[in-house]
């Protein structure tokens, strides 16, 4: 059985350990609120770039995309122009429509065997679901926090906020109050569909046998990131003005720790600091190697190009006039056809 869960696990219990006794019992705001998120930064920047350096300058001197449809050969069969694209347009839509709505995945299929004889085919349309349902919240999550860091607070990030919305929960009077706007869909539906994902890995057998630790672990930081935010905004009492002078501070290059933060808020932000660091260096790079890869940017025109590897090594060819000239007695002598008459 596959506990490689379990290491991700505790790793990120001992993060959200460290940082709450850190900014908490041991005064070290400073630390956990300007000093690791401006390393976090760099290392994100650092890694980041050198990531895509070394990606944008590998050499593809073959056409290697993946494909699902038919090729451009023959005028009258018809090509598939998006999933085996002949022209740069084609393969603009092709990476736009994987981009946005994960077409590859939508089409998805898992095999399973049924009585011992019979293999099924079945289309696994939840993973997709969840995944997309996760990448939208995400994205959704991180556009609403840009509040924190602008100023004043563009309206198209005042429109999402309140789109998002749909209940108001606060205390009045010891009383609990709800109106409109408040709870956050895409805070709920993200933490559901990362449940979901890794409900998958550890619970169906073949997903977690083949899954590391690496695949658990951005699971965990990303689930603990939205705990302890869905924590402190519904359950916690934070200081929303503190928190946003310290963003400013951090933006503007002046740095300043308010009084009153709490010890709830630099663990999240620390989770959010590890995360962006931890990006360069991780499966979550696919954010950026989605547009570099290869097997999707890439024109499928073999057949109308001819593509010749730069780099190969200069070997002396010996063509069949040359073979022939060499062996044309022997030829002549087995019975064999020559195209040039022995002298």
């Amino acid at each position: 059985m596959n506990f490689m869960y379990m290491f991700p696990l505790l790793a990120v219990l001992v993060l959200m350990l460290l940082a709450y006794i850190g900014a908490g019992a041991c005064g070290l705001q400073s630390f956990f609120g300007i000093v690791i998120p401006y390393l976090a930064l760099l290392t994100f920047l650092i890694g980041f770039t050198r990531k895509i350096m070394g990606w944008a300058s590998s050499p593809v001197p073959f056409r290697i995309p993946t494909t699902c449809g038919q090729e451009k050969s023959l005028p009258w069969i018809k090509a598939n122009r998006i999933d085996n694209p002949d022209t740069l347009p084609g393969v603009i839509a092709r990476v736009f429509l994987e981009v946005v709505c994960f077409r590859s995945l939508f089409r998805n299929t898992k095999n399973e065997l049924h009585g011992g004889k019979k293999l099924i085919h079945s289309w696994e349309i939840w993973l997709w679901v969840f995944a997309l349902a996760f990448h939208y919240s995400f994205l959704v999550v991180v556009l609403r926090h840009l509040r924190f860091f602008i100023e004043p607070v563009p309206f198209c990030v005042k429109a999402l906020e309140f789109f998002d919305g749909f209940l108001k929960v606060e205390y009045v009077d010891n009383i609990l109050q709800i109106g409109l706007p408040g709870i956050y869909v895409s805070g709920l539906v993200l933490l559901g569909a990362l449940i979901f994902l890794l409900a998958r890995r550890m619970i169906i057998p073949q997903v977690r046998y083949i899954s590391l630790a690496a695949d658990f672990f951005p699971l965990f930081l990303i689930i603990a990131i939205a705990c302890t935010g869905i924590y402190m905004r519904y359950f916690s009492k934070v200081d929303i003005v503190g928190i946003k002078e310290l963003a400013m501070g951090l933006i503007t290059f002046h740095p300043v720790i308010p009084e009153g933060i709490g010890a709830a808020f630099f663990v999240h932000f620390f989770l959010v600091s590890v995360l962006v660091a931890y990006i360069p260096f991780s499966k979550l790079m696919h954010v950026a190697g989605v547009f570099l890869s290869p097997t999707r940017n890439l024109v499928n025109n073999s057949r109308i190009k001819r593509h010749i590897n730069p780099w190969n090594y200069p070997v002396k060819t010996h063509d069949y006039d040359e073979y022939e000239d060499e062996f044309r007695e022997k030829m002549v002598e087995a019975g064999l056809p020559v195209d040039k008459e022995l002298k």
